[in-house]
């Protein structure tokens, strides 16, 4: 879960009140009836789509520390979204429906892709919370409050080792995911993201417009996604639950104001396979190897990625899921040409 395609990504005394309401959570360990954990995950998915707000949020991913402003309005049929990051380079995303532009001041660069997923917070995957009680046991936690509003907290544990645990705070009102936290098998928190000041309700549509106004000689760059059939390739060992959920070839192309005089426009094609449990997502990305490349691991808080070369093929594994998981995956891929 991630912000996500994307997970779509605190000060002392926050530090402290996550601590405070993970052991309040933590204490509430009665069962739950299965439906009314589902009927909490639904509202949760559905609100993130159809309320307007605007807030503050802090995600923390391993050392890092990283705030945000969103604002999304919701008019009828469509939805307008201004994403700010505020630390570090200035960057704003501002989206209409599913259109993104990306403006990054620094290099004078506006980025133009198709959203894919909902994969900012506080979105969620829109998948069946029905099909999650197969790999999670789904339970609620404590009440408490979140940015000055009353939550119920949802658990939602992992039946394996293949997979984060996860823990979901929602304004108790509309539904609104407004703190979500990811646990690895020890029940540490490894990632988190909450919100530390939010309005919901009516938020005026000027909000989401970019507070840039003046692009002329900006470089435009455009993401070309397309479906693509990568019938060669398959996973031999993906964990339980997870099914593929998308197969493209991404077309990255520099826009003529964005190539140096004399020199055409630059290219590259990777194809992606998508996997998903309807919660966590593990991806594949391959493309033409390069001979500079050494094959290893890393950790970004929740997200584990692996990388090796196969035959012609570099591959890049990136999963919202443990490493032993990521490893499973890239060890059991396979290549058979006709």
């Amino acid at each position: 879960m991630r912000q996500t395609p994307g997970l779509s990504k605190f000060f002392a005394f926050v530090l402290s009140s996550f601590i405070a309401f993970s052991v309040q959570a933590q204490a509430a360990d009665s069962p739950v009836d299965k439906r009314e954990a589902q009927a909490w995950l639904k509202n949760i998915q559905a609100a993130a789509v159809r309320l307007s707000y605007s807030g503050t949020f802090v995600y923390q991913q391993g050392e890092q520390f990283r705030t945000s402003r969103i604002t999304h309005v919701k008019i009828g049929k469509n939805e307008y979204e201004k994403l700010e990051v505020l630390d570090g380079k200035p960057r704003e995303y501002i989206r209409t429906n599913d259109e993104i532009i990306c403006y990054v001041p620094d290099s004078k660069t506006l980025l133009v892709e198709k959203r894919v997923t909902p994969e900012v917070f506080p979105a969620l995957p829109n998948a069946n919370p029905a099909r999650l009680g197969d790999h999670y046991r789904l339970s609620k936690g404590g009440t408490g409050r979140v940015a000055g509003y009353p939550t119920q907290a949802i658990l939602l544990t992992p039946r394996d080792n293949l997979r984060y645990g996860y823990r979901l705070w929602a304004e108790q009102k509309s539904g609104l995911l407004l703190r979500a936290q990811t646990l690895n098998e020890k029940g540490e928190i490894v990632e988190q993201i909450s919100f530390t000041q939010i309005e919901i309700g009516k938020i005026d549509r000027k909000r989401t417009r970019s507070s840039i106004s003046n692009t002329q000689g900006w470089h435009i760059e455009r993401a070309a996604m397309e479906t693509a059939t990568l019938s060669g390739w398959s996973v031999q060992a993906m964990p339980p639950g997870f099914r593929k959920i998308r197969e493209v070839k991404r077309l990255v192309t520099n826009g003529a104001g964005s190539a140096r005089p004399g020199h055409a426009a630059q290219s590259r094609e990777m194809a992606q396979l998508v996997y998903s449990d309807g919660l966590a997502a593990i991806s594949i990305f391959i493309e033409p190897a390069g001979a500079s490349r050494a094959e290893g691991t890393m950790q970004q808080g929740a997200m584990n990625i692996a990388g090796k070369r196969h035959g012609d093929f570099w591959l890049t594994i990136v999963g919202e899921v443990p490493a032993v998981a990521v490893k499973q995956v890239a060890n059991s891929i396979e290549f058979k040409t006709r």
